[in-house]
């Protein structure tokens, strides 16, 4: 269980631990998490026309932060190790110099998702910036967010606007 001031990752005593899930009942589960990469509207253009040496910069991203989603457990230490039933991860330039990255995250499980939608977005990201540093050193990655969750006992949740 938790201890009394309701930080679940801490026993009693105050050492850390994983929460036990294994009474608690499987259920569908999904998280929407999202960010955002600032660039030089030079950068968002090369991006966009695909003309970077290293290849298509969204396409590596996307897969890098599919990968991320499924190892998010070897990454974060009290994560659960989870079978993932979907990982999407997208992009959207909201401007010619911001690029907005989100992923969608899927399960049915005794634990929630939120954590392999946040590594997703931030991996992706950094993905971004990887391949694009030659060009643009100054790239900023910002406002890693959880949108929304739903499933387990908790319910839905939204971030509200």
């Amino acid at each position: 269980m938790s201890d009394p001031d309701g930080l679940t990752h801490f026993d009693p005593q105050g050492q850390a631990r994983m929460v036990d899930v294994g009474a608690k009942p499987s259920t569908h589960r999904t998280a929407i998490a999202r960010g955002s990469v600032h660039m030089l509207p030079a950068t968002a253009q090369a991006i966009r026309q695909r003309s970077l040496s290293k290849g298509d910069v969204l396409q590596i991203a996307r897969i890098a932060g599919i990968m991320a989603a499924k190892r998010t457990a070897e990454l974060i230490p009290l994560c659960h190790s989870l079978s993932l039933a979907s990982v999407s991860v997208e992009f959207e330039f909201l401007s010619d110099s911001q690029l907005q990255v989100s992923s969608h995250v899927a399960t049915v499980g005794q634990t929630g998702v939120e954590m392999e939608a946040l590594v997703a977005v931030s991996v992706a990201a950094l993905t971004i910036y990887d391949m694009c540093k030659s060009i643009d050193r100054a790239m900023q990655i910002s406002q890693v967010e959880l949108c929304e969750k739903t499933g387990g006992k908790s319910g839905t949740w939204s971030r509200p606007d």
